[in-house]
């Protein structure tokens, strides 16, 4: 079994916190994105999603925390919900928790959006912001 590099990108002002843990099935993103070249970022995302679903023999969940996404980085995020996709299908265990702060209404309606294309689970949870 081919075991990944754990991602750990620090995130910056235009670019999300990236972790992941292959022995956990844990992918976690959060913060802002809107990073120059989105496929740079995203491109080992996605590969790290693709090598685990195909590998790895337990589930993955996806938590995120993202606060703004630009078109490039809602297209990544489809890209990334289509491997999911597939992978329920394919009698797959993975899941998404989306968490946001109340006051963000439109990242909750994109969260939204996305959930009406998955069948796995997908929760969408508000937070109270923090003081």
């Amino acid at each position: 079994m081919l075991m990944l590099e754990d991602l750990n990108i620090i995130g910056s002002q235009s670019t999300p916190t990236i972790q992941s843990d292959w022995q956990g099935g844990r992918l976690y993103m959060c913060g802002d994105s809107y990073p120059e070249n989105s496929y740079e970022l995203f491109g080992q995302v996605i590969n790290w999603t693709e090598t685990f679903l195909g590998d790895a023999s337990h589930g993955l969940h996806l938590e995120l925390e993202l606060v703004y996404l630009n078109t490039s980085s809602v297209k990544a995020m489809m890209d990334i919900f289509d491997l999911l996709e597939d992978a329920h299908q394919g009698g797959r265990t993975v899941s998404v928790t989306w968490r946001y702060d109340t006051r963000n209404e439109r990242i909750a309606e994109l969260a939204e959006e996305f959930r009406e294309d998955c069948t796995f689970p997908f929760d969408i949870t508000p937070q109270q912001a923090q003081a």
